[in-house]
């Protein structure tokens, strides 16, 4: 039996109790890059297999990891695939799923608590807000091999950019091209629920100048939601 398990944003004490009792039960785990020690602690008794993709780092390529999945679901009772955030939200769940039914291998998903979510509560600034962000887009400007490299700009109140690193700012340039002013609010949070989260506050115009030098992971927010309690 395989499991893709959501390790949450970062923190161990994120993860959701069902997936670290499994953690605790697996025979082998095939983890992201970015899932951390203290997670990984978990499952002490496990084999551990960092099958992690990283931007701008040689990674293992899908295929590879579809048939690492595989091979462990065929000599391993307990299977764990530890993915960073939520499996179903930018976690290639569905080439892992599709590998797993042609194999005719059993699997279930657990959830986990997707970035954007940790982060908004990280700086108290919810994504919705009553008379201000009624709606909410989960955006990357990641793209696969063959795809068109611009993404679309959701049309929503409140707009959260994964995996942003430098395609943010080529998003706020889109953005102040369309006609968003330049003060619109952004939120930057970077290795979020980690100790080393950090989190800054700037205006559209000042994310299109460039993305202030951050070490680890990081998350955009932008929209009228990011301005702050009155």
């Amino acid at each position: 039996m395989v499991y893709l398990v959501g390790a949450g944003p970062g923190a161990a004490d994120l993860i959701t109790v069902r997936g670290a009792r499994l953690l605790a039960q697996a025979n082998i785990v095939l983890h992201d890059a970015l899932v951390t020690e203290d997670m990984l602690a978990l499952c002490p008794q496990a084999i551990k297999v960092n099958v992690g993709k990283r931007s701008g780092q040689r990674s293992a390529a899908q295929e590879h990891i579809n048939q690492q999945i595989i091979a462990a679901a065929q000599e391993h009772a307990i299977v764990v695939r530890l993915k960073g955030g939520d499996p179903m939200l930018f976690g290639r769940a569905d080439e892992e799923m599709s590998a797993m039914e042609q194999a005719g291998i059993r699997f279930d998903i657990v959830p986990g608590i997707t970035t954007a979510l940790a982060a908004a509560s990280a700086v108290q600034l919810p994504l919705t807000k009553r008379g201000v962000a009624r709606s909410v887009a989960l955006f990357t400007s990641s793209t696969a091999p063959g795809e068109a490299q611009e993404t679309r700009i959701p049309d929503c109140d409140t707009l959260v950019q994964y995996m942003g690193g430098k395609e943010a700012q080529l998003t706020a340039e889109r953005m102040l091209a369309k006609g968003y002013p330049a003060s619109h609010p952004i939120t930057i949070v970077e290795s979020c629920s980690l100790s080393t989260q950090r989190h800054q506050h700037l205006t559209l115009a000042e994310l299109a100048h460039g993305l202030p030098a951050c070490d680890g992971p990081v998350l955009v927010m932008m929209g009228e939601a990011m301005r702050g309690r009155k």
